[in-house]
């Protein structure tokens, strides 16, 4: 029955691990930089830094994909919303009074989900069966 469970919910499960990666990369660069840039161009090295990890382990990983210029595009696409989602979230709550410290912990908290319907949505539109082709094609086994 665990077993059932997990390959029920494997991708999600595999898509909170690598999201938790991206974050501590995309927030541990964030704060290295926070003193010297502000929070804006600290916050977009590191959604950008974090990306990339997030891509290559997205691909090999969560869907288990080989990476491509069609998969990139769809990728690109739904993290540039999440991208413009989380500068203005991070950007109210720090005008709001918000400690800048602590302003990306709720930003994820309303992101993450987001991004994972977006991305389950591209999955859906273009899906991981057989051969077929689409975002993210199926890698050959």
């Amino acid at each position: 029955m665990l077993k059932e469970l997990f390959q029920k919910y494997k991708r999600f499960i595999r898509f909170s691990i690598v999201g938790t990666i991206a974050w501590v990369i995309l927030y541990a660069v964030y704060y290295l930089f926070l003193s010297l840039l502000g929070h804006t161009a600290s916050y977009t090295i590191g959604y950008i830094v974090s990306f990339i990890v997030n891509y290559l382990l997205t691909v090999k990983f969560t869907f288990e994909v080989e990476a491509s210029a069609q998969n990139g595009i769809g990728f690109i696409f739904c993290h540039v919303i999440n991208w413009l989602l989380q500068l203005v979230l991070l950007n109210i709550f720090i005008y709001l009074g918000m400690n800048n410290i602590i302003a990306p912990i709720p930003v994820m908290a309303i992101s993450v989900p987001v991004n994972f319907l977006m991305v389950r949505f591209v999955m859906n539109k273009f899906p991981l069966k057989g051969k077929e082709k689409g975002i993210f094609t199926q890698r050959s086994q």
